[in-house]
């Protein structure tokens, strides 16, 4: 079985943009959504993914992703996701020993800004940038499943 240990952090101010790469846009959608696990589909830059995941609350889920063409991801988003779509960009920083995730969402949920790191176990230790504030790994409104359903602008 895959695993993801995630932790996720409100970004609160620009310093990372220093460091971070030239980012990448993403639009996701979900074709379900359930107590059990979610399945999304997205489009990263010229990629096309599906994924699998469990709902647990936790940093530590399940997960399960494949490659799939991107024409077919197209007319998955287009007409079997839920409605918003997921929009963000994705930028990639450095800090310390390891690389961060920072989110900058867009439409619906436009002035959200997350950063993510993944861990190879829960315990491990890393540096927290002065960018990252309060954690938020625990709060499934934050979880892009959710902002589905309940976008950031709606809060």
């Amino acid at each position: 079985m895959a695993t993801e240990i995630e932790r996720k952090f409100l970004v609160i101010n620009d310093d990372w943009r220093d460091q971070a790469d030239a980012g990448k846009q993403y639009k996701q959608g979900y074709l379900v959504g359930s107590k059990q696990a979610s399945v999304r589909v997205r489009l990263e830059g010229e990629k096309a993914r599906l994924n699998i995941k469990s709902a647990t609350l936790d940093i530590r889920r399940a997960e399960y992703e494949y490659d799939i063409p991107v024409t077919d991801a197209v007319e998955m988003l287009d007409t079997l996701c839920e409605k918003p779509l997921v929009q963000k960009k994705r930028y990639h920083v450095k800090h310390a020993d390891h690389v961060w995730e920072v989110d900058v969402f867009a439409g619906d949920n436009e002035g959200l800004i997350v950063a993510e790191i993944e861990l190879q176990d829960e315990n491990e230790a890393f540096a927290l940038p002065d960018w990252a504030g309060e954690e938020v790994s625990d709060d499934p409104r934050y979880y892009n499943v959710s902002l589905v359903k309940h976008p950031y602008q709606d809060w």
